[in-house]
C-alpha cells in the first residue's frame, strides 16, 4: 500500500463557529484567529494506492461555482485538486476511486464540474467509482434548513444520478487495509477511513476531529448536527487510537498534519505533531 498526502487549498471560516460553546478566550491560546474572528483550515486530501484500486479521499470545493458562492470562503494557497494529483503522478483518468467523507460542499464540491460542452455538469473523475454513505446522500437530497448552505444540488445530483455511485449502508472494510467508520454527530453518515500503513493505522479525522485543538471531547463545531453524539463518536474513536497506537491525519488543521495521542490528567490529548511525510 501507498498513502499520500496533498492540501488542496487553504480557506478561512469564523473560529467561534468552528469551536461552539468555547469561548474565544480558551481556543484562541491553541488556533489562533485574526482580527476579524477568522481562522485558516486546510483541505487535506490522502491518495491511497491499494490492490490496484488508486483511491482519492475528499475532493475540497470544486471550482464550478460563482464568486458570490465563495465570497465568505477567502479560499488561498494549496496545490488544486487536479494539479496536486498531477504532482505525484496522477490524471483524473487515473483514479479508480473517490471517497466522499461526507457530502458538504468543501469535501465533496471537486467532484463535479462543469460539462466541457458548456451545459450541465459532469464527474471530475470519469473512470472512478464514487462511494458515499447511504444515509449522507438521502440526507443531502432531502436538505434541511440548517445545512441547506451545505448542499448545492449541483455537487449532488449530477453524482446521484451518474450511475457511478455506490452507497455504503455499514462499517466495513472497503479495500484491502482501507477501513470505513459511520458516524452521525457531525452530520448523519459522515465516514472515517480508517488506513493500514507501514504497520500502523492511520486515521483521516475529518470532520469528527478537523484539528488537534478538537481532540478535547466537548471541542466541538457548531456545524455538528448533534453534539452530544459528535462527543461519544470522538471518545471510542479516540480511545481506540490511543490503545493501539494509532496516527491521526489532520483534514483541516492548518499548524498539523498528524499526531500521535498521550493521556494525560485532562484525558486524551495530542502528544506528537509531525508531517505526514516523517510517516
Amino acid at each position: 500500500m501507498k498513502v499520500q498526502l496533498f492540501n488542496i487549498a487553504n480557506f478561512r471560516v469564523d473560529g467561534g463557529a468552528m469551536f461552539g460553546v468555547i469561548p474565544k478566550a480558551l481556543w484562541s491560546r491553541v488556533y489562533p484567529s485574526d482580527e476579524n474572528n477568522l481562522i485558516v483550515l486546510t483541505l487535506r486530501s490522502l491518495i491511497v494506492e491499494t490492490e490496484g484500486h488508486v483511491i482519492l479521499v475528499d475532493t475540497g470545493w470544486g471550482d464550478k461555482q460563482d464568486e458570490k458562492f465563495f465570497k465568505h470562503v477567502y479560499l488561498h494557497d494549496g496545490e488544486g485538486l487536479i494539479k496536486g494529483l498531477k504532482n505525484r503522478g496522477f490524471s483524473p483518468e487515473d483514479i479508480t476511486d473517490v471517497f466522499l467523507t461526507h457530502l458538504h460542499a468543501d469535501h465533496c464540491g471537486g467532484g463535479v464540474k462543469r460539462s466541457r460542452r458548456g451545459e450541465g455538469y459532469e464527474l471530475t473523475f470519469p473512470r472512478a467509482v464514487y462511494h458515499a454513505s447511504r444515509i449522507q446522500l438521502e440526507w443531502a437530497v432531502k436538505n434541511n434548513i440548517r445545512e441547506e448552505d451545505a448542499y448545492p444540488e449541483e455537487n449532488i445530483l449530477p453524482l446521484a444520478e451518474s450511475g457511478q455511485l455506490n452507497l455504503i449502508e455499514n462499517d466495513t472494510e472497503l479495500f484491502s487495509g482501507f477501513e470505513v467508520r459511520l458516524c452521525y454527530g457531525h452530520t448523519p453518515g459522515l465516514m472515517i477511513p480508517v488506513v493500514q500503513y507501514k504497520g500502523k493505522k492511520l486515521v483521516y479525522t475529518g470532520d469528527l476531529i478537523p484539528t488537534t485543538a478538537h481532540i478535547p471531547l466537548i471541542w466541538n463545531m457548531s456545524y455538528d448536527i448533534e453534539s452530544l453524539k459528535t462527543i461519544e463518536e470522538k471518545q471510542k474513536i479516540l480511545e481506540e487510537a490511543l490503545r493501539n497506537d494509532w496516527v491521526l491525519v489532520f483534514q483541516h488543521d492548518f499548524y498539523a498534519e498528524c499526531c500521535n495521542l498521550e493521556m494525560t490528567s485532562k484525558g486524551i490529548r495530542a502528544k506528537d505533531r509531525f508531517a505526514f511525510a516523517e510517516l
